[in-house]
């Protein structure tokens, strides 16, 4: 069974950091994508940033460019996303997710893996 295992949320002022990470179980092969989406309550969940296997092509939503960055190790599958310069409006539940096939990006509905989501809270 194939399991992926988020570790990093938490509480921390507007300005702050914080560092995801994802680790995938249970497959041994290469995930093709993987990538960080996040909901808040009542709202539809968006596409964060992902990367793509073997390769530095990193895609990013607009609210968080230049602010977050995603990193991945290919040779145990996990991934990393490291929050800097933390908003009020990034408070969400923050989720990981695979894909065993191509293409990457933010459609949801491709990545057939996900975990439970690991909650980040920024205060003003």
């Amino acid at each position: 069974e194939v399991q992926l295992v988020e570790s990093g949320g938490g509480s921390v002022q507007a300005g702050g950091s914080l560092r995801l990470s994802c680790v995938v179980s249970g497959y041994t092969s290469r995930m093709a994508c993987m990538g960080w989406f996040r909901q808040t309550p009542g709202s539809e969940r968006e596409g964060v940033a992902s990367i793509r296997s073997g390769s530095t092509i990193t895609y990013y939503a607009d609210s968080v460019k230049g602010r977050f960055t995603i990193s991945r190790d290919n040779t145990n599958n996990s991934v990393v996303l490291q929050l800097n310069n933390l908003k009020p409006e990034d408070t969400a539940m923050y989720y990981c997710a695979a894909s065993n096939t191509f293409p990457c990006g933010f459609n949801m509905y491709r990545f057939a893996f996900w975990g439970q989501g690991t909650q980040v809270t920024v205060s003003s």
